[in-house]
């Protein structure tokens, strides 16, 4: 299967127009079966580089996943990751900030979970929330108790400026960041509501709040142009992956994180001669 992961990276320094990219793509499978196949043979090549991440220490891994409702966050982070090592991966969701979160800096509340050396982090939802979802909703930046800001294009720039120190200087310590935004039609979006609706056993996956988000459509995808446009780097980059397939999307995702831990040239520490001689003794000890 080949899957070139460029044509879905945002370019540093250009333009985003959504309406260019497509929420669905050429699927990369013939059949339901032959995808869980694929995924299959992604998810185990994964389980080998997250052994090796975990065994060279040198690196950590940051993934960023940012959609609206219905996108397939969880269900991606759940089938892609399903063979990692839980002892080597953290899983963080955020929603709205605590009243103690609210008292520190928007980058605070994610810094802490930052994911070690040697291990891999998930951010379903992260601190492009604090440019996404607060610029849609002014008011949430009115409560933050900011001195003496307001959210104009220049309060908005900052903010990127910010985010982008964060991942360069994350990049000089080791940390890998990828950042998927799932790109979902607003079709689609309906049609996965109704199914939620339709299903019990998903009734809990939706609310009037869900539907009332849909109401400001336009304005998020605007906030979204504007900070991949600000955001995507070399160092940390985006990737805009059709949703309405969610297979091909898994597919997608999967192979992005593949090719980031393949090009960190990933090894086992080789014993130096002290360890060897120290083996050697070990070894005599135990017997043949």
């Amino acid at each position: 299967m080949n899957i070139d992961i460029k044509s879905y990276r945002v370019r540093e320094g250009g333009r985003v127009n959504l309406k260019q990219w497509p929420t669905r793509g050429k699927p990369f499978y013939k059949s339901k079966s032959e995808a869980a196949q694929l995924l299959a043979e992604h998810v185990e090549q994964l389980s080998d580089r997250q052994d090796l991440l975990y065994a060279q220490n040198r690196y950590a891994l940051l993934l960023i996943f940012q959609a609206m409702d219905a996108a397939g966050k969880d269900g991606t982070i759940k089938h892609v990751m399903s063979g990692l090592n839980p002892q080597g991966c953290q899983v963080f969701s955020f929603k709205a900030p605590s009243a103690l979160e609210l008292d520190h800096d928007f980058l605070w509340r994610t810094t802490v979970c930052l994911p070690e050396r040697g291990r891999i982090g998930i951010f379903n939802r992260s601190y492009y929330e604090e440019v996404l979802v607060a610029r849609v909703h002014p008011e949430i930046i009115a409560a933050q108790k900011l001195p003496e800001v307001k959210p104009d294009a220049q309060f908005w720039r900052h903010r990127f400026t910010s985010i982008n120190d964060l991942e360069k200087h994350l990049y000089r310590n080791g940390t890998r960041t990828i950042k998927f935004f799932l790109h979902l039609s607003k079709e689609e979006q309906r049609r996965r509501f109704l199914a939620r609706i339709d299903n019990p056993d998903k009734n809990w996956k939706i609310t009037q709040s869900d539907l009332a988000e849909r109401q400001y459509w336009k304005q998020y995808m605007a906030a979204y142009e504007d900070c991949l446009a600000a955001t995507s780097s070399r160092r940390a980059p985006w990737y805009v992956i059709p949703a309405d397939d969610k297979d091909n999307a898994r597919l997608i995702v999967s192979k992005v994180v593949l090719d980031t831990l393949d090009g960190l040239k990933l090894s086992y520490p080789k014993p130096g001669p002290g360890h060897k001689k120290e083996l050697l003794a070990v070894r005599k000890q135990l017997g043949k």
